[in-house]
């Protein structure tokens, strides 16, 4: 390359990084402006009695603007951009927090992050049942908690919980699950003891075998909780998130180490809201029926009857009286939708006790 040649480039690079400085001061003015439009919404809603949070409206944009992208900005990116433009947009109309399963960087930390943004304050609880409890009591604006694993199966406790509170599901969440081995060491050779929660383990069995199988496996209460005490004790690991490596200041000494790699977590976003319906919605009820043969087929009849999809259908013991079960159910569709309301009105006549505990945007998996 001759030197004018290399003269010129950097004079393009220059040029280059001059247009893209302008398109900055641009996107700068403009997403400003948008706040302050967001700001005035904000006040209106305030003076209809109106909830701040609407997922409806936000599914619309980032859905409308999914459709819109002709790239190379890639959907993952759109999403976690606007996701942090629209919690902005609701923090300068009111003041949002956020509590979750803790400590940070547990993986109900991340989903909440990524469904809220970065921008709002987030809460970390030692239980699911006192994510309930700040949430009933307004110390908290939201919760998100963990409701079922695609490979470990359903979080009971969260289930059991929506019997004795009267939160509703306001949003759901799905979140990918990726293990990594997170030490102060870059070698495996110098692990001796490996720190996890329970499921994680059950989720990297093959690869502890194949890889470590002298090593020592301790239980924590959560995979953040490991990341902290592998960062304190040396010759140990943890098996959590590549997030939790960031926070606790750890090498990934490897990467995707679950057994299964569709391991995704449902979460559940937990408010006093009633949401909106978008068109593509999640209902869902919980129900008790007579302990008499037949009652459970005739109570889902009328979900059969309207031609509604029924996406889930758990039981769980009611813990007050012998061999009687829960059963939760989510439906496709808003209880908005009359063919919906219509089936939960008949559902009522048919059960000894019905509880709708939310309608809202479903979730993309």
């Amino acid at each position: 390359m001759t030197k004018h040649e290399t003269i010129k480039t950097d004079s393009d690079i220059d040029s280059t990084r001059a247009s893209i400085d302008k398109i900055d001061m641009e996107l700068l003015d403009l997403i400003n402006k948008r706040l302050l439009l967001a700001k005035h919404i904000g006040t209106i809603k305030k003076e209809k009695g109106e909830n701040v949070l609407d997922p409806a409206r936000e599914s619309n944009i980032i859905n409308r603007l999914l459709s819109l992208n002709k790239g190379p900005l890639s959907k993952k990116a759109l999403h976690h951009i606007f996701a942090e433009i629209i919690a902005s947009s609701r923090e300068v109309q009111k003041k949002e927090t956020i509590t979750y399963l803790g400590p940070e960087a547990t993986f109900t930390h991340i989903a909440a992050m990524n469904h809220f943004g970065h921008t709002v304050s987030f809460v970390p609880q030692t239980s699911i049942r006192d994510i309930f409890g700040e949430v009933e009591k307004g110390a908290c604006t939201y919760g998100v908690v963990p409701v079922e694993n695609s490979i470990e199966g359903t979080v009971n406790y969260t289930l059991d919980l929506f019997f004795e509170s009267d939160l509703k599901i306001c949003a759901e969440i799905y979140h990918a699950i990726s293990h990594d081995l997170l030490s102060k060491t870059d070698s495996l050779k110098d692990v001796k003891k490996v720190y996890s929660h329970p499921h994680a383990f059950a989720q990297c069995r093959r690869w502890i075998g194949r890889h470590l199988p002298e090593s020592v496996l301790e239980e924590c209460s959560s995979t953040a909780r490991a990341a902290q005490k592998a960062s304190e004790n040396p010759g140990s690991a943890a098996i959590a998130s590549s997030e939790a490596a960031q926070m606790y200041g750890l090498n990934v000494v490897a990467s995707r180490i679950e057994d299964f790699s569709r391991n995704v977590t449902r979460f559940l976003v937990i408010g006093h809201d009633d949401i909106h319906k978008t068109g593509n919605d999640k209902t869902s009820i919980m129900f008790v029926t007579a302990h008499v043969p037949g009652a459970l087929y005739k109570a889902l009849a009328p979900i059969a009857e309207s031609g509604i999809n029924m996406v889930k259908l758990e039981s769980r013991p009611t813990k007050y009286e012998n061999w009687n079960y829960f059963f939760f159910v989510d439906l496709e569709g808003h209880i908005e939708d009359p063919k919906v309301k219509e089936t939960v009105d008949m559902m009522k006549r048919l059960c000894m006790y019905i509880k709708y505990l939310g309608s809202y945007p479903r979730a993309k998996r």
